[in-house]
């Protein structure tokens, strides 16, 4: 039973949530400890809106994920979890997400209404997003991709701190880019499956345009973050032209990305190839290190 409620909240999705943390990193604050314990807040937050949001998402598609080759397991379209339990779940994740965030009875932290903004957009923009933005062509992926521009600002909001518009477009491009990706690994399943395709917009959508979509998109994430390592801010910031030395890490991430869908279509599920393929949690753990060391002047 616990099993499948944690499944419900899908929490290993919340590693999408980590974007909160982007601006600490490069806010020269990382390793004091207000900064990181409001981050860590924002995160918590932020993960309850996901799961909150994902629980309504599973409601409105029982139907459509019944007949889908992968998610007709879930809890709630496999018959683990009836729609009413879902539904108070929700409701009770909704409510403890309200108190935490306006501080009802709770004085350990001091959101301020910027970041209050910013995670209000992001769950009034998944609710759209589960009803209606879904559907379209093309809006649905920047809808993905204006939620983890989302999260960068709510990261940036709470420990108030400015964010390089660099480094926001360079959000903007890797989550066009994760969602494009997740679009192309759908039609692949659907492709030679007659009447299966599971969600009404990928009758929109083609191989070939998903792989030119990908292509731009991943374009856009390397161009804008070498432009965001070579910035006048960024270099005055820092004081230092080394953090372009990390932008390997990112073509390798890229590369290694495309890798696994186009020859192992394993594209769908971004948080799965986060935790579980090696090559890729090495890339990540590399750069991390090599951008604090430089960052932070370690060595």
């Amino acid at each position: 039973m616990i099993k499948d409620y944690f499944e419900l909240l899908r929490i290993p999705q919340w590693i999408k949530n980590l974007f909160v943390f982007v601006p600490l990193l490069f806010s020269l604050h990382l390793f004091e400890e207000n900064y990181l314990l409001l981050s860590l807040f924002a995160f918590i937050l932020f993960g309850l809106a996901s799961s909150f949001i994902y629980i309504i998402n599973d409601i409105i598609d029982i139907d459509s994920d019944s007949v889908h080759p992968k998610k007709r397991f879930r809890p709630l379209p496999s018959g683990r979890i009836k729609k009413r339990s879902a539904i108070l779940t929700a409701g009770i994740i909704f409510i403890i997400l309200i108190v935490f965030t306006f501080q009802i009875g709770i004085h350990a932290f001091s959101v301020n209404n910027s970041f209050k903004y910013f995670l209000a957009g992001f769950v009034v923009l998944n609710i759209f997003y589960s009803f209606y933005f879904k559907h379209i062509v093309i809006l649905d992926v920047f809808s993905i991709a204006t939620g983890f521009t989302l999260r960068v600002l709510g990261g940036a909001a709470i420990i108030d701190v400015p964010v390089s518009s660099w480094l926001i477009l360079t959000t903007m491009f890797i989550s066009l880019f994760l969602g494009v990706m997740k679009r192309h690994s759908e039609l692949e399943q659907v492709a030679n499956i007659e009447n299966a395709s599971t969600r009404k917009v990928l009758s929109e959508y083609s191989i070939t345009f998903t792989n030119q979509m990908a292509t731009v998109a991943a374009s856009g994430v390397i161009v804008c973050y070498a432009l965001y390592t070579v910035s006048q801010r960024t270099v005055s910031v820092f004081k230092t032209e080394n953090l372009i030395y990390t932008t390997p890490f990112v073509v390798f991430g890229i590369f290694r990305y495309m890798y696994l869908e186009y020859l192992n279509q394993k594209g769908e599920n971004t948080t799965q190839i986060m935790i579980t393929d090696i090559p890729m949690i090495v890339t990540v753990i590399l750069y991390i290190i090599t951008t604090i060391v430089i960052v932070y002047k370690l060595i």
